[in-house]
């Protein structure tokens, strides 16, 4: 790790986070009884768990407290985007497949790429617009040509999962507008809270098996709190557009997890946009013509 730049480490940071987070949907097709606000109660729950302890482990109580507090407005208000993620991604995985619930969330580049420009006032290489006009391009697709049969409660689902996109894009820009002096890190935490607070009313009675339990628990140390920190911490070498478009792994291997995990067979057309997919993300972190590491933006 110390033969690489600032740069190439937030990038491999920003391969583990995504990876992780495409656990979700096999897992979750394992769990026996659990339903969805029950489901995403433990997961959060577990989440914050592990991110107060990481936070302890690291700089001891004093100190977690003072950068919890440090991150003010825009603590809270990246505490909220992820506490709307992980609300919305998990009810709507018990409602539609795991294939319609990520290429819904495939729109997030487009939204976080927007709002950097309009906010941040953040340039936007054409390299990147390209990488994000061809990803989306291969999603749509994959969307078309390839996605599940849409009923009621399919069409429910993915309305659910739309509210993730958005919350992400709010998000990254919550982060990069905080800049390198305040830590977020704690606003995963806080959106973990958040979310179990407003799940347990909803999910109680609380009838999960121990078997479920130890999955959610997974779920809730590394493919939830670990990544989503190693995103946090990514972002400051990372433009908020690059963040966005690496995080589509998720959305390619999703899918092949799901297929090889629990069956659920991808369409071809689904593997066709999905290569388009992963063009895009290596034209974009490869192409020559990428910014010099120095910039302003680190």
């Amino acid at each position: 790790m110390q033969l690489m730049t600032s740069h190439q480490r937030a990038i491999l940071l920003m391969i583990i986070a995504p990876t992780l987070w495409s656990m979700a949907g096999v897992m979750t097709r394992h769990l026996e009884s659990a339903q969805g606000f029950e489901v995403t109660f433990w997961r959060s729950l577990f989440s914050a768990l592990f991110v107060a302890g990481a936070l302890l482990y690291r700089q001891g109580l004093p100190k977690t407290v003072d950068t919890v507090r440090k991150g003010g407005g825009l603590g809270v208000l990246s505490g909220m985007m992820w506490s709307v993620m992980f609300i919305c991604f998990m009810v709507a995985l018990t409602r539609t497949t795991v294939a319609n619930t990520l290429i819904v969330m495939s729109v997030a580049p487009l939204l976080t790429a927007f709002l950097a420009w309009l906010i941040l006032k953040e340039h936007v290489a054409p390299r990147t617009w390209l990488a994000i006009g061809a990803a989306f391009a291969g999603i749509s697709w994959m969307f078309v040509h390839g996605m599940s049969e849409v009923d009621g409660q399919h069409l429910t689902g993915m309305m659910i999962a739309g509210a993730v996109p958005v919350a992400a894009a709010i998000n990254l820009i919550a982060i990069k507008r905080a800049g390198h002096g305040v830590d977020l890190v704690p606003s995963v935490l806080l959106g973990s809270v958040f979310a179990a607070a407003l799940m347990l009313p909803v999910a109680w009675p609380l009838e999960t098996s121990l078997h479920d339990i130890a999955i959610l628990a997974t779920l809730g140390f590394f493919q939830l709190g670990l990544p989503c920190m190693l995103m946090v911490k990514a972002m400051k070498n990372l433009t908020a557009p690059e963040v966005s478009l690496l995080s589509l792994l998720e959305v390619l291997l999703g899918p092949l997890w799901a297929w090889l995990g629990a069956g659920e067979v991808p369409a071809q057309e689904t593997l066709v946009g999905g290569a388009v997919v992963m063009a895009a993300l290596v034209f974009n972190e490869l192409a020559p013509s990428r910014r010099p590491q120095s910039t302003a933006l680190q």
